[in-house]
């Protein structure tokens, strides 16, 4: 982003990663959204080091003459919308150019969905985002987690808990297979990204059981 230069236009993107802010929670399995996102800026070759919209910014051009704004909130999961929100009022955006990128439980580890829109499937950043836009029609990217290994184990718990050493091994191929995903979304559109992307092995890595 180039000083106070908020040109805005009607193809401009908005492109979210979800997470926690802080070094409790960086590497944590509910930042995958926000990690995705942050493979992206360096694809992009620029940083989220500016702070607007309670968040950290970055901007490039879009091949369509708008701008993509890159973004990852920083207040807490659950506070999300507030960001969202500010941003799309700030940048005159419809709905449908906001496109959110956050870890999927009920989706195992090396798969991603995308959809148009839907409902928060139980994600309470997603869901704090339709309440403050008042609508589900904004993109996802479902970046998958897996489930719990154990009943015993509490699904909060083990958002907010490190990677194991084997998923870390396959973090880097899935950052990557995501930011390969929304760079075809922004080049070719979402029905294309979704033709190439909602199946398995997409992201280049075996689906961790």
């Amino acid at each position: 982003m180039h000083g106070d230069d908020f040109r805005l236009s009607n193809k401009d993107l908005l492109i979210v990663g979800l997470g926690n802010p802080g070094p409790d929670y960086a590497g944590t399995r509910h930042n995958l959204g926000l990690m995705c996102v942050e493979s992206l800026a360096v694809r992009l070759g620029v940083a989220l080091t500016r702070r607007r919209w309670r968040s950290r910014l970055a901007s490039a051009p879009l091949t369509s003459s708008g701008q993509v704004w890159l973004m990852a909130p920083q207040t807490y999961m659950n506070l999300s919308g507030r960001a969202v929100a500010d941003a799309v009022r700030a940048l005159g955006l419809p709905t449908s150019s906001v496109w959110i990128v956050h870890d999927e439980m009920d989706i195992p580890l090396c798969r991603l969905r995308i959809r148009r829109e839907g409902s928060d499937a139980g994600h309470n950043g997603v869901a704090s985002i339709m309440a403050a836009l008042r609508t589900a029609k904004f993109a996802r990217f479902r970046v998958g987690v897996g489930r719990p290994p154990s009943p015993r184990l509490d699904p909060i718990d083990y958002l907010l808990s490190p990677f194991s050493r084997k998923e870390l091994a396959l973090l880097p191929t899935v950052r990557a297979g995501v930011a390969d995903a929304l760079m075809l979304a922004m080049e070719a559109g979402l029905d294309k990204a979704m033709e190439v992307y909602n199946r398995p092995s997409s992201l280049g890595c075996a689906e961790v059981a």
